[in-house]
């Protein structure tokens, strides 16, 4: 994570009253609501993904003055620990309606949030959607050997989705069109000598 006092434009070592207030200037500036439709509410909500990661992380460390990056980042720090281990067993035992609920109620949204809520949409068979939240895990926490795997197996398949002939023999693909193609010509050209189109046939 970036340094939270950065995030939330603070010096190092602000009370937490100053936190406080500027977390909720912030999170009215970034508030995804105000966006609507508006193409830009992805990237608030982006941003306000990390400022809720700051403040949660500056309030439950309300007694260190700094911040030190030598943390790993994984969702063994976060407050939420005790969930996500919850959510994996559900994930493990195929219990995917109740981890979705659970993840569901969580309102912080960090690295560990995303690659768990990819892990359901990839139970349910819904690809493209596990793709982006596990990107997303990826994004936010880089270092994370397990979310750089899943994310780079993903981009793999995604690929292959996207290019569906790459991998196969062309020609094999288009044999049986071409054939049919072929007997319709015929086809045609055995009904015209006929006396007839193909719809009189």
């Amino acid at each position: 994570m970036q340094n939270p006092y950065e995030i939330l434009g603070l010096n190092e070592g602000a009370s937490q009253e100053e936190i406080k207030r500027a977390y909720r200037e912030l999170a009215k500036k970034y508030h995804p609501d105000q966006y609507g439709n508006n193409p830009l509410r992805d990237l608030a909500e982006q941003k306000m993904r990390e400022i809720n990661e700051a403040y949660d992380y500056l309030t439950k460390n309300a007694s260190g003055n700094t911040y030190s990056n030598n943390s790993n980042n994984n969702y063994e720090n976060s407050s939420y620990a005790a969930d996500y281990n919850s959510i994996r067993a559900d994930i493990n035992n195929g219990n995917v309606g109740s981890a979705e609920s659970k993840l569901n109620s969580i309102k912080t949204r960090d690295a560990e949030w995303f690659y768990l809520m990819g892990n359901v949409c990839l139970r349910k068979g819904w690809y493209d959607r596990a793709y982006n939240y596990i990107q997303n895990a990826y994004n936010l926490n880089p270092s994370n050997p397990e979310y750089r795997s899943a994310y780079e197996n993903l981009s793999r398949q995604n690929n292959s989705y996207r290019n569906p002939y790459n991998n196969r023999g062309y020609n094999d693909r288009d044999n049986s069109l071409c054939n049919l193609c072929i007997s319709l010509w015929c086809a045609e050209n055995i009904c015209d000598c006929l006396g007839g189109g193909m719809g009189g046939c």
